[in-house]
């Protein structure tokens, strides 16, 4: 690996380190029931009011700009898998929220773990800062269709929820790379598209949360904010693969998405009570 892909790897573990902690404080934050998640207007008026729910955005806007950076200096299939690794800091973290993950669920996190090796291994370059229309066009079309989605969430258990979330987070991380310079119109464009795709991801989690175990939402989230990513990376925005290591990449893809999947089809555990609170 590259200088550029060691600094890379190591934001993106440190992104997910933060993404780790600010998801069970998130998880805390929303079992509280002070902030409403079943509507985004009143999720978002009530939010900006909170300042548990501030400390929280400011901790993932932390683990944002680390991921940004991974982003920019890392194929988009091992920046996002590399997030992967919240899950294990999820886990152990959830403990503060009267949450406890079996010996299947450990064995599911290794697998995620393993996966991410296996990715590393076979990486090669990040593909360049690709910004034009289509490509703006495409990235808006995303954040509608995400809205849309989202109005009719209402059905979904926790899982259904941390899936939606992992879209829009995958949407959030290729809108990523069409910031670049020189700014334009289309460079403005994607930038707001970042927030936005965010914004929605950032509500259907907290929804997750509220009906299901932390780690049952977050596994989901994982495997669609990978997968999409990895795809769009290799087949349209240039991202490399070390020749003759192809089978590495398919293969950790593989893995680290069963290990996912297994976590999230563990036993949904009752969420900790809300913490009393004064008056």
């Amino acid at each position: 690996m590259t200088s550029d892909q060691v600094w890379g790897l190591a934001a993106a573990l440190g992104s997910a380190l933060v993404f780790g902690l600010a998801a069970v404080a998130q998880a805390h934050g929303v079992r509280r029931g002070q902030v409403p998640v079943h509507s985004l207007v009143r999720f978002v008026a009530t939010s900006v009011r909170d300042p548990w729910t501030w400390a929280v955005l400011v901790a993932y806007l932390v683990g944002f700009v680390l991921h940004a950076v991974a982003i920019w200096w890392l194929p988009l299939y091992l920046a996002q898998a590399t997030i992967a690794m919240s899950l294990p800091v999820t886990a152990l973290a959830s403990r503060r929220i009267a949450e406890r993950l079996d010996r299947r669920a450990w064995g599911s996190v290794g697998l995620v773990s393993v996966g991410l090796v296996l990715l590393a291994a076979g990486s090669g370059s990040a593909g360049a800062v690709v910004t034009d229309r289509a490509f703006v066009l495409s990235l808006w079309a995303g954040v509608v269709l995400l809205g849309l989605a989202s109005l009719a969430g209402g059905r979904l258990g926790g899982g259904g929820l941390g899936a939606l979330a992992g879209l829009g987070y995958a949407g959030s991380a290729i809108a990523v790379r069409g910031v670049g310079t020189p700014v334009d119109g289309d460079v403005v464009l994607a930038a707001l598209a970042v927030p936005s795709f965010s914004l929605v991801a950032f509500w259907m989690y907290s929804r997750g949360m509220q009906s299901s175990a932390v780690s049952a939402a977050t596994a989901p989230m994982i495997v669609g904010q990978t997968f999409i990513p990895a795809v769009v990376g290799v087949v349209l925005l240039g991202d490399g693969v070390r020749t003759g290591w192809e089978w590495s990449i398919v293969l950790g893809l593989l893995v680290s998405t069963l290990g996912a999947v297994r976590l999230a089809r563990t036993q949904a555990i009752e969420p900790a009570p809300p913490v009393p609170t004064a008056g």
